[in-house]
């Protein structure tokens, strides 16, 4: 098989689908791999060292669509590169089409299989190819959070972490699962007061259990995340139903409720977001201002550190990728639960449950 990996034209996105080590994989398969020219540079990865493994260095984005049976990239395909999606081609990435109407119909009308990274669960029931970009943009809310409570970033002007005398900043965080433990573990590491709230009471046990004294768990209804917003400098939005969009947890009524100058970061933005007042932001234009409450909505917050997520993201990518150019889309998914459960459009229809209830669409058996 020919697989292709483009450089990712999102704003401010630095990672790319495929490391070095993944190309000498594929190629050691007898798989050919094509990469675009500087797909690399923003995780420091050089053509060179692709080259070196046995990839084919393409100077454009075209000719690697154009000559690839599937395409590995990090980021959904963006308006500009739906022209060159074409029937019968394999695009495994991350499509978050359930916040995102318009790509879902270009993408079924192309005719290509879409294959989400999103969806893709393990033996476990686990979201083994979200999980890392989840830890990252957990941590890095809270590094984020921190910074935005600054003044001179139209913060309140508060250290997360207080010092003796003056009392620590109330972090909560809405949502238990990945992205909320690794946001909770960095923000009570900082010494910050911390709430963390979810409806499965069995994962606030497990919470409970593993955080520090300064992490309180809450079963989140809406007396409860009213009254973490109503004492909260910064907000954490880290609620997730696979493939679906994201609940509404966060009102603009409820904005009324928070101190001035607080800050909300909305992890969930990619599945639509979890608080009315949030839309897409990006790295270059991260923050805007709402009911004098500071919003940072970026879409692709991992892409900053492209590096780390790179390779963190690669790391679970790469074997599925495998299967797919070993066995092909038929083969791999008819082998590999995981992989079906990734399959979210094929010949133009929708194969994921949680999509088609999204957009009303109907709903095709794999």
């Amino acid at each position: 098989m020919i697989i292709g990996v483009p450089k990712e034209i999102k704003t401010d996105e630095y990672r790319v689908a495929m490391t070095p080590a993944g190309v000498e994989e594929l190629t050691v398969h007898r798989h050919e791999v094509l990469i675009q020219a500087g797909a690399g540079q923003g995780s420091g990865i050089t053509d060179e060292q692709y080259a070196e493994n046995g990839a084919k260095i393409i100077p454009t984005a075209e000719d690697v669509w154009r000559n690839a049976n599937m395409i590995v990239k990090v980021k959904e395909p963006l308006a500009e590169e739906w022209p060159m999606m074409r029937r019968g081609q394999t695009v495994f990435t991350y499509f978050h089409f359930a916040a995102d109407e318009k790509l879902t119909r270009a993408v079924m009308e192309s005719g290509i299989t879409a294959v989400a990274y999103e969806t893709i669960r393990d033996s476990r029931g686990q979201l083994p190819l979200l999980t890392p970009m989840s830890e990252v943009a957990g941590r890095m809310s809270i590094q984020e959070g921190a910074k935005y409570l600054e003044r001179p970033f139209r913060g309140r002007g508060i250290l997360l972490g207080g010092v003796p005398g003056v009392a620590p900043a109330n972090v909560t965080v809405l949502g238990g699962g990945v992205v909320g433990a690794n946001a909770a573990k960095v923000a009570a590491g900082l010494g910050a007061n911390v709430d963390i709230l979810d409806i499965n009471l069995d994962r606030l046990r497990y919470l409970d259990d593993v955080m520090p004294p300064n992490v309180t768990t809450l079963f989140s209804d809406r007396h409860n995340v009213r009254a973490c917003l109503g004492r909260a400098d910064l907000v954490i939005g880290a609620v997730l139903i696979p493939g679906a969009r994201a609940p509404r947890l966060v009102s603009r009524d409820d904005l009324k409720r928070m101190v001035p100058q607080a800050v909300v970061i909305d992890v969930a933005i990619d599945q639509g977001g979890c608080v009315e007042t949030a839309r897409p932001t990006t790295h270059s234009n991260p923050t805007y201002i709402v009911d004098d409450i500071l919003h940072y909505c970026v879409a692709n917050m991992p892409g900053a550190v492209g590096r780390t997520s790179t390779y963190a993201l690669t790391n679970v990518t790469l074997p599925y990728a495998v299967q797919i150019a070993n066995k092909g889309i038929d083969g791999a998914a008819a082998s590999s639960p995981a992989l079906q459960a990734g399959v979210n459009v094929r010949n133009g229809k929708i194969t994921n449950p949680a999509v088609a209830e999204t957009f009303g669409f109907e709903l095709t058996s794999l």
